[in-house]
């Protein structure tokens, strides 16, 4: 049994049913639970347009065997081996927990009832058509005002996409639009290293993007932002985008996590301590190398779910597994109209900026990180092979 559609969850599943293919074996069954019948490339919401970005799951499950139960998972037993969810309850043999990560919100006033996110499909259809309402209203600066909380990578990428998109909805109107980047920490991007600050600090000026940096967001309205150096942002618009934890049922193994509550692995991809159950992307804790663990990204996540799809009918069948370290890390940061830029291995040293890593970004959000679109099992089981891709190639 597989939890969850994303980028581990459906690797995990066309992996398992790639390697009872190679073993010619038609007697184990293979169940997906989701709570969307949909495969949503996520890293894709903070782009305007979103119409390629999700994907029928019966177009890349039913054509290799695979059975989706839609239904949000709400507990796990691993004693019992048995999975709860609004769509039942589910026993299992073996266990491939996929169920990835959400942002967090802290306990702020006013940001649950008037923040936005992108930390799914939904939340980023919601947040544009937010903005399209706003842009039919009265003219008000805070009306075109949009604070992007968290300048890390999801926040950066955000914040430079958003001048073109309010461009495009106040284009008739008399108010400017304004683009606020928050942070706590005293730099933009503080997880790209020192070598890709200056690309993002020349991008965020080129963009005209205003930054607010050293402090918090202390209470959040329908007009504006307070923050805790005192100032008062005049805005309708905030987007959270300030860190990510794991799936909270994670805790149901009993099992120590780490500070972004993932469940440790080991090289198979096995939650340690926890018999029959494998765990994948945002939810585990894998060694990348001896240094480093794995990030909450789908350049990790892609290759987890087919190693634990692999790895779990090996377990199950007393099969051969294969362990899993990738050789390799790179970081292609969008900067909407300023280009991209793209770093290579764990200290993030910049190798192509601009329309150069634009173009390698442009190919891995529209072609590298899709399956098979053909409704083809052949290429789908093929796409599903435990083997590591080499890093894209500097503007391609």
């Amino acid at each position: 049994m597989v939890l969850g559609s994303g980028f581990a969850g459906l690797w995990a599943a066309l992996a398992a049913a790639r390697r009872l293919d190679e073993l010619g074996v038609g007697t184990v069954d293979i169940t997906m639970i989701s709570c969307t019948p949909y495969h949503d490339i996520r890293v894709r919401d903070y782009e305007t347009d979103l119409s390629t970005s999700r994907i029928p799951l019966s177009d890349l499950l039913d054509p290799v065997g695979v059975e989706h139960i839609l239904g949000e998972v709400t507990a796990i037993d691993a004693v019992a081996r048995l999975v709860e969810s609004t769509a039942g309850a589910h026993g299992y043999d073996r266990l491939v927990l996929a169920l990835g990560s959400q942002v967090v919100k802290p306990d702020i006033p006013g940001l649950r009832e008037f923040g936005f996110d992108i930390d799914t499909y939904d939340a980023a259809i919601e947040l544009q058509a937010h903005l399209r309402l706003l842009a039919e209203g009265p003219d008000d600066p805070a009306a075109a005002t949009v604070v992007v909380v968290g300048a890390g990578l999801t926040g950066i990428e955000e914040a430079t996409g958003l001048p073109a998109m309010l461009a495009g909805a106040f284009a008739a109107r008399a108010v400017a639009p304004r683009v606020v980047l928050i942070d706590r920490n005293p730099f933009v991007g503080s997880d790209m290293g020192v070598s890709a600050r200056p690309v993002i600090e020349a991008a965020l000026a080129a963009t005209g993007i205003e930054t607010r940096l050293g402090v918090g967001v202390v209470a959040i309205d329908e007009r504006g932002v307070r923050l805790s150096s005192g100032e008062v942002v005049p805005a309708a618009t905030v987007v959270w985008c300030a860190g990510m934890r794991a799936n909270p049922l994670t805790a149901d193994f009993g099992v120590d996590r780490d500070r972004l509550g993932r469940l440790p692995v080991d090289d198979c991809l096995r939650v340690c301590g926890v018999p029959g159950v494998f765990a994948a992307g945002d939810v585990a804790a894998a060694k990348m190398d001896d240094e480093h663990m794995s990030v909450m990204s789908c350049q990790h996540s892609r290759p987890m779910g087919r190693w634990a799809g692999y790895n779990v009918i090996g377990d199950l069948l007393g099969e051969p597994m294969k362990p899993l370290r990738i050789p390799w890390y790179v970081t292609v940061l969008d900067l909407g109209p300023a280009g991209a830029v793209y770093t290579e291995g764990w200290e993030r040293r910049v190798v192509a900026c601009g329309e150069q890593a634009k173009d390698t970004k442009r190919a891995i959000n529209t072609r590298r990180i899709y399956p098979p679109l053909s409704r083809d099992r052949a290429a789908l089981l093929a796409a599903a092979a435990p083997e590591l891709q080499t890093a894209p190639e500097h503007g391609h």
